[in-house]
């Protein structure tokens, strides 16, 4: 079964996971810290219901199926294909009523990401890819996306969720890059990377992603034509430190600053 196989299912998804989300968007929702007292890191009932959600359609359908999750614990994550779930990747724009957030679906086949999908619901948007193309759905309608080549670092725009993530290390590093590109801007979390998709951004570079964080967006990016890695050049798919990009010079280039190659 090839990952074509999966977009009609991934779509499903899609839609009951936002069917278990919208009613708590711009509502008054109970909202826990699980940061064990570093920074504040949230989750909501909608998190929750959404993933159960997914999780539930997942093994009815396909029980062999393994799932890694942000809410519950992983089920066979070495299983040939596994799910890697993420019910509302900008859970603080989410608790904030800002849109940018999204519900992250990844597909991995023998440990590669091989479909993904973003959903935002409140928007109606999905931005979905195979790794060989990348598809947008929504209120403008439905077409390819494709990636810019900005040429060079100099005329990039750059997205990072924010600095203060960083440790002081990776944020001196992260400034490298930022004092050298034509504009910087912080937020979007899962919808800057669907925008390096749609040709809008250029470079994303963040810390500290989970493995559910990045594992959906691989396809779509590299389906439009870009690269995401490590900040090192390896796979992303673990998380940490990952950096995305529209064409490869600028990815290069934005390695090299980042490592001090």
């Amino acid at each position: 079964m090839t990952a074509v196989d999966f977009d009609a299912f991934v779509h499903q998804l899609a839609t009951v996971s936002g069917e278990a989300i919208l009613p708590f968007f711009r509502t008054a929702l109970g909202i826990e810290d699980k940061s064990a007292g570093r920074a504040f890191d949230p989750v909501t009932e909608a998190d929750r219901a959404a993933e159960q959600a997914m999780r539930q359609l997942i093994r009815s359908t396909f029980p062999a199926h393994g799932i890694i999750g942000e809410e519950f614990e992983n089920v066979a994550a070495s299983a040939p294909y596994t799910w890697a779930l993420d019910p509302i990747d900008g859970t603080k724009s989410f608790i904030a009523g800002l849109p940018a957030w999204g519900t992250l679906i990844g597909l991995l086949k023998e440990g590669d990401p091989v479909y993904g999908m973003m959903h935002q619901p409140f928007i109606g948007e999905r931005f979905f890819g195979d790794g060989g193309a990348a598809r947008y759905r929504g209120p403008a309608g439905e077409r390819t996306l494709a990636t810019r080549d900005c040429g060079r670092l100099e005329d990039a725009v750059l997205y990072t969720t924010s600095p203060r993530l960083m440790n002081a290390e990776d944020r001196a590093a992260f400034g490298t890059v930022e004092e050298r590109v034509r504009l910087s801007r912080y937020g979007g979390d899962c919808y800057a990377y669907c925008m390096v998709a749609a040709g809008l951004i250029d470079l994303v570079i963040e810390t500290g992603l989970q493995d559910h964080d990045v594992i959906a967006l691989v396809p779509i990016i590299e389906g439009a034509g870009g690269v995401v890695t490590s900040w090192e050049g390896g796979s992303p798919v673990a998380g940490g430190r990952v950096v995305a990009a529209g064409s490869r010079k600028v990815h290069e280039a934005a390695l090299r600053q980042l490592t001090g190659g």
